[in-house]
């Protein structure tokens, strides 16, 4: 399938950087199969509804908590056996993360999309392990990283011959527990690749609740609504039934029962973005 420098092609299925958003959306961690395979059927349900491509997301490990004692896994082979038959039986592509080389070829075998955490986005060999897999490759914009030196990132993946590869923002780290997202990194990294905006860790407070992060899913809507405005190509929604029993991530966790209404307003205010996403001042 052709495809030029400003599209990714997921699974033969989807066109990031074409006329429709993508959704990645699910659970932060993989937690049972009947957890996921309830949100992931909701979820599709309204992203089919309301308009978007939809990526079924968990990931199969959570290795930069921020408390060694949190929750990591049920097990990498127990997360990629429940992601493989989500996706087999909600009919939708996959991504979730991977944190070291040696976990590309073995999680590229279940997943359609490789996602490199924010932490990592610099890390050669890992950038390489995934562009050679073949998969598509979603990378995180470090938090401390500028957003024009994120095209190299792209540039380390597309080195392996693989072009499949997009960005994603997450909001910058100030310290002190709180990230800053500025819109204008948007369109600066959508002139390397396709741009997916993080809502649920761009509301997230690092280390904010002493050995784990807090969050402020209040600012959710807001920061989606003028990330939507700029015309991007996709967006990243963690949810869960009930976020104060997640895992992982609870306090920006978009409750499950929210998330129709929050989609039918993300794509009305997509929508609106893309009818203006030409028009500029010099």
């Amino acid at each position: 399938m052709n495809k030029t420098t400003h599209e990714m092609i997921i699974a033969d299925k989807y066109n990031l950087g074409g006329d429709k958003p993508v959704l990645f959306s699910g659970p932060c961690a993989v937690e049972s199969f009947d957890i996921c395979m309830e949100i992931g059927s909701k979820v599709k349900g309204w992203a089919d509804q309301y308009g978007f491509s939809y990526v079924f997301k968990a990931s199969f490990d959570k290795a930069n908590r921020t408390s060694s004692g949190s929750f990591r896994s049920i097990g990498m082979d127990k997360s990629l056996a429940v992601l493989e038959r989500v996706g087999k039986e909600l009919q939708v592509p996959l991504v979730t993360d991977i944190h070291e080389s040696y976990q590309a070829k073995e999680v590229a075998e279940v997943v359609d999309v490789l996602q490199i955490p924010a932490f990592l986005c610099r890390q050669t060999d890992l950038l390489l392990a995934a562009g050679n897999t073949g998969k598509a490759v979603k990378i995180k914009r470090g938090q401390f990283m500028a957003p024009e030196d994120m095209k190299f990132a792209v540039d380390k993946v597309r080195s392996t011959g693989n072009d499949n590869v997009c960005l994603t923002e997450r909001g910058f780290s100030l310290g002190y527990h709180n990230l800053v997202v500025d819109m204008r990194g948007l369109p600066i990294m959508r002139q390397f690749a396709p741009v997916v905006f993080d809502i649920t860790h761009s509301v997230q407070q690092p280390g904010g609740q002493g050995g784990s992060s807090g969050g402020q899913r209040e600012f959710a809507p807001i920061l989606a609504r003028a990330a939507a405005a700029t015309g991007i190509d996709g967006f990243f929604i963690e949810t869960h039934p009930e976020p104060a029993k997640a895992l992982s991530d609870g306090p920006n966790l978009i409750p499950l029962d929210r998330m129709g209404g929050f989609l039918e307003m993300l794509h009305e205010a997509w929508t609106l973005g893309r009818k203006y996403q030409d028009f500029k001042v010099q």
